[in-house]
């Protein structure tokens, strides 16, 4: 038989699936891949049950319902019209939106800027479309921005940079000074931002979640890919979007349509629902994740664990150094077999083979967290 693609040579084997997909670890208690163990807003499931779901190919760019309700949750979070029709853009979830917009942007040779820890899918996407990515390091325990490096990289004149906020895995929500002067640097070079906003409603203690589109002269350089999975605990439903200005949104469209012609018609239509919440049901989400991260993070902390505090999202990077582990990866395999809590390794969102940290996510119910501190606590250092 002739030899596969050797584009697929650029991928590895995802360490977050992994984790999850082992058999050998069933029954562990899984603070690996990040999806809520819990149900998502019972008006999505009663709206998906009820009369007139459609089941038929939905229009490429989304249903005219889902758009137009979108469109009114964006219009709040931007404090701008947003045209339904010219500017938003469903898709397969997120990982889709951006695959799509990297499509769209990107030409072989091209150079992308990300932030590194980073979500490993941006890596491959970047690779698989033959381009190049220049990692810039946040910087110790609040993981800071070394704005002359950023520049350093920035003065390559890279097509764009890939910005997740909050951030996966880290934790950290860019404040408005950061964001500023990102934003100044990509004026400057004449550079996309693709701005990963998946846990956008999941921001702590109070700090202010600033939308890089609303920056002054942003709008027309950032390509915002959103998603509804994380927000109405529904990431089996697969839908996200992009928002960004129509001349992006022409040209992703027709990417979208050859990737999976359309997002799942149904889910769409149940989703809605989950659009036209009021503000109370965003705050009481950030309540309820606060009060996990709270309880997980203090438990932690009094075992023993270097960690970082995250200001967002649901994910927690540990310091392992101190159980002198062989890797992180081999610190993951035992920490699901011996003591049933699964991890995962640090080198997923690093360019180094092994680190010497782990990621957690605390998107479970308040008994899973409290038992998974139980099995940890029967963990020594070395």
């Amino acid at each position: 038989m002739r030899p596969l693609s050797k584009r697929t040579d650029v991928f590895r084997e995802s360490g977050i699936r992994s984790m999850t997909l082992n058999e050998n670890y069933a029954g562990a208690i899984n603070l690996g891949q990040g999806y809520p163990d819990f149900d998502p807003p019972s008006a999505l499931i009663e709206r998906l049950h009820g009369p007139g779901v459609p089941h038929q190919y939905e229009l490429t760019p989304g249903s005219v319902d889902f758009r137009n309700a979108l469109a009114k949750k964006q219009e709040r979070s931007l404090g701008r019209p947003i045209d339904p029709n010219t500017e938003l853009l469903v898709t397969n979830g997120s990982t889709e939106a951006m695959m799509a917009v990297l499509m769209t942007l990107l030409e072989p040779g091209d150079a992308v800027v990300v932030f590194s820890p980073y979500y490993e899918n941006y890596i491959s996407q970047a690779k698989l479309l033959d381009a190049s990515v220049d990692y810039v390091e946040l910087n110790g325990r609040d993981f800071s921005i070394d704005f002359d490096r950023l520049e350093d990289a920035m003065r390559k004149r890279p097509k764009a940079m890939i910005l997740c906020n909050p951030s996966n895995p880290t934790g950290k929500v860019f404040s408005q000074n950061e964001l500023a002067q990102i934003a100044a640097l990509a004026e400057k070079y004449d550079v996309y931002v693709v701005t990963d906003e998946v846990y956008e409603h999941i921001v702590y203690d109070g700090l202010e979640y600033v939308y890089f589109q609303t920056l002054p002269g942003m709008w027309e350089r950032t390509i915002a890919c959103g998603s509804l999975s994380k927000t109405y605990a529904v990431t089996g439903w697969r839908l996200g979007y992009v928002t960004a200005p129509s001349v992006v949104i022409q040209r992703a469209k027709k990417v979208h349509d050859f990737l999976a012609i359309c997002a799942p018609a149904p889910l769409q239509y149940a989703a809605i629902a989950g659009l036209l919440q009021d503000r109370r049901y965003y705050d009481d989400l950030t309540r309820q994740y606060q009060r996990r991260r709270d309880l997980f993070t203090n438990g932690l902390k009094s075992l023993g664990w270097e960690i970082n505090v995250p200001q967002g999202a649901y994910y927690v990077l540990a310091d392992i150094s101190r159980f002198r582990p062989e890797g992180d990866l081999a610190f993951c395999q035992t920490l699901a077999r011996e003591y049933g809590v699964l991890a995962v390794p640090g080198y997923c969102f690093r360019r180094e083979d092994r680190t010497d940290a782990v990621r957690f996510h605390f998107a479970k119910k308040e008994e899973a967290l409290t038992e998974a501190l139980n099995r940890l606590e029967r963990l020594k250092p070395r």
